[in-house]
């Protein structure tokens, strides 16, 4: 397994576990929470790299409490008394920094000090930037934007009445891959039981889908569909148009 594969295993094991979200829709993480996902045991060598992260932000020019909120919380500390304990709310961006200042030696370091840098730029990047990214960070890029289309997508088509989520995701898969339903893809591809063959796709392929996935919710909330069937013929749909512009390109995926 490579360490990018790592990194997205670590996905929802670990890092977006302890993300939380505010009633604005503004995420977050605690750092006493961070301290404990790398493998701090002491809170008082963890401020210290808080600290660091903190200085480093200021070195940006940028505002550090903008990033890193204090948010002290009363704790018991047995026999009814309570003491105020230290600790911060961190965006993105600060959780980055900590993770380019913590202990380099802890493995865990060394897996959120790449996640969180992909991930802190993957909203802004821009062309350029993708260009020089290695085929497996250009990977890991794509299956993050597929796996939050697919969630968006999943809502959309609830509303649309959408119950058989599996017939829906097949009808999709059928048309750009040529009649193909996702088990038929793991089967071609020789994976495993229960293997994503959305984590075994290159970057490209990954554009394709998401493609695929992008339109079809576009298109679902656009014709207002408000059935099973007709859902699943859109997202056909969708399917055959953009295997047919991959084909044109010289391209194809089955």
């Amino acid at each position: 397994m490579s360490k990018l594969e790592k990194i997205e295993n670590y996905n929802n094991q670990t890092f977006e576990d302890i993300k939380h979200v505010d009633e604005y829709g503004t995420e977050y993480w605690y750092a006493r929470e961070l301290m404990k996902v790398l493998n701090y045991k002491d809170w008082r060598y963890f401020d210290a790299v808080i600290e660091k992260a903190k200085i480093a932000c200021m070195n940006t020019e940028i505002a550090e409490d903008d990033h890193f909120v204090v948010d002290n919380k009363m704790v018991e500390i047995g026999s009814g008394a309570k003491r105020k304990q230290k600790d911060y709310k961190l965006t993105r961006y600060a959780c980055y920094l900590i993770a380019q200042n913590a202990n380099p030696r802890l493995k865990i370091v060394a897996l959120a000090q790449t996640y969180f840098a992909v991930q802190t730029r993957k909203q802004e990047i821009s062309e350029k930037e993708y260009t020089s990214l290695t085929e497996e960070e250009k990977r890991f890029y794509q299956r993050n934007l597929t796996r939050k289309g697919n969630y968006s997508l999943n809502q959309t088509a609830k509303k649309a009445g959408v119950k058989n989520f599996d017939k829906f995701h097949n009808s999709g898969y059928k048309g750009l891959y040529n009649g193909e339903t996702a088990d038929d893809i793991a089967k071609r591809k020789g994976l495993r039981y229960r293997e994503d063959i959305l984590d075994n796709m290159g970057s490209e392929e990954l554009a394709a889908n998401l493609f695929r996935i992008t339109q079809t919710e576009s298109r679902l909330k656009r014709d207002r569909v408000d059935n099973e069937k007709q859902a699943c013929d859109t997202h056909n749909k969708i399917g055959k148009i953009v295997r047919e512009a991959i084909r044109q390109a010289g391209r194809n995926y089955a």
